[in-house]
């Protein structure tokens, strides 16, 4: 964030002041909110309990959260952002995890950096997609998504069983491709262009059956693509949980920012950081700890994604602008771990191909297959009718409540008005100012 607001933002202090305030004044929680901070991992480390559980005596809907350690360190980031990596904060940071028996110390955080990378493009029906590139599997498996089925006509089906089939076929074979082939590109060669090639997403589409299921164990890849070889996979699958926030903004230059950012589960590792007032990540999870294993996500990962010194691990966090004629149209995604791609995928076909508002395309039923587990999972909500028919089609199908939380923004291409559309399912907002 330091980086962004150095390079395209205003002041530091600026950009932090509401943040800084939020953390100190604190915030009424929700009952959502209230009932998450009763997490049992939080009740394992004493900051975690002091800070979000009050010791034992829970907040309650409505009540203020406050944390003045964070507003502390906020305040020392934003007057000397430098403080984090190589100051007397990353000391403390890296001695506080020693402590609890980690690895990382002040000299890992002294050679981190950032690394702005390329986005990944791609275009669907005349729309030019501009989303995350590796080591974020978003923007590729997004754009491949939209590549298969651009040779469909969705917009004849409607949301009938059949479109939904079509597009559960395409997120399996996506999803096929993010598991084996993707990882750092600092470390590992990506297939970057392959992947996105409407070639090859002409020969997946040919391996679709428009009436059956294509079981997951019997996918192969085709013959036109031979920049790597397969690799073992494995069905031994759990299951996984959404735990990431994402927003969109555009501000009245007409600049557009969409930011996905996680913690891996909920709450991180659950550890506090003591004096400093944040949560540590579990992000480890998201590398590959043995190839064909999969992770909390219940994702099956490649070599490509093998834990090495520096390296980042793979995501599917899909951050994703969208042009029209070389104008803003859309900005949007989503947190859901693996099921944020498809969720960006349903939003951007429900505005694209069945021609729904933004709202309604964010509100609409969402569906979900990531290859492994061979399972589909539909939201209650989905009509019986459409469910029953992908079960004959071969689909194993599984109703779930909400799993992801799309946040957007639609700009009007005559008017240039900005809409704003907040997920039904969450308790998120759109604000305009």
């Amino acid at each position: 964030m330091v980086y962004a607001a150095k390079k395209y933002g205003k002041p530091l202090e600026r950009v932090m002041s509401p943040a800084i305030k939020l953390a100190r004044r604190g915030f009424p929680l929700a009952w959502e909110d209230a009932n998450d901070l009763r997490d049992k991992q939080l009740a394992g480390f004493p900051e975690s309990r002091r800070i979000f559980q009050r010791d034992g005596n829970y907040y309650k809907a409505g009540e203020i959260l406050r944390q003045p350690e964070l507003a502390s360190t906020l305040e020392r980031i934003a007057k000397d952002p430098e403080d984090f990596y190589h100051g007397a904060m990353a000391r403390d940071l890296a001695a506080f995890i020693q402590k609890g028996g980690g690895l990382i110390t002040a000299d890992d955080l002294a050679h981190y950096e950032v690394k702005e990378r390329e986005a990944v493009r791609g275009t669907y029906r005349g729309y030019e997609i501009i989303s995350a590139p590796p080591p974020s599997s978003g923007g590729i498996a997004l754009i491949e998504i939209l590549n298969i089925l651009e040779g469909y006509d969705l917009a004849k089906y409607g949301r009938s069983a059949r479109a939904i089939h079509l597009t559960l076929e395409a997120f399996r074979r996506a999803l096929f491709d993010r598991a084996e082939l993707l990882g750092d590109p600092d470390f590992s060669k990506i297939p970057v262009a392959p992947l996105i090639d409407k070639k090859y997403a002409g020969d997946w589409r040919e391996s679709i059956d428009p009436a059956r299921a294509s079981p997951s164990k019997e996918l192969r890849r085709p013959a036109s693509f031979s920049q790597l070889e397969q690799y073992a996979r494995l069905t031994n699958v759990v299951r996984e949980p959404e735990n990431t926030t994402h927003y969109s903004v555009v501000d009245p230059a007409g600049n557009a920012v969409a930011v996905t950012t996680t913690l891996n589960e909920s709450f991180g590792s659950g550890v506090t950081v003591a004096g400093l007032g944040f949560l540590l990540n579990n992000e480890m999870d998201d590398f590959t700890v043995k190839p064909g294993v999969p992770n909390t996500y219940g994702l099956i990962q490649g070599p490509a994604n093998a834990i090495g010194p520096g390296k980042r691990p793979l995501s599917a966090m899909a951050p994703t602008i969208v042009l029209k004629d070389g104008k803003l149209f859309l900005v949007l995604g989503s947190p859901g771990g693996p099921r944020i791609i498809t969720t960006v995928a349903n939003i951007l076909m429900g505005v694209v191909d069945y021609g729904l508002n933004l709202q309604e395309a964010v509100n609409a039923p969402r569906f979900h297959h990531q290859w492994l587990p061979d399972e589909v999972y539909v939201e209650r909500g989905t009509s019986p009718d459409s469910a029953a028919l992908l079960q004959q089609m071969g689909h194993h199908v599984v109703t779930e409540d909400y799993w992801s939380d799309g946040e957007c923004i639609a700009i009007d291409l005559k008017t240039g008005e900005r809409l704003g559309a907040s997920d039904v399912r969450n308790n998120g907002k759109a604000v305009g100012y």
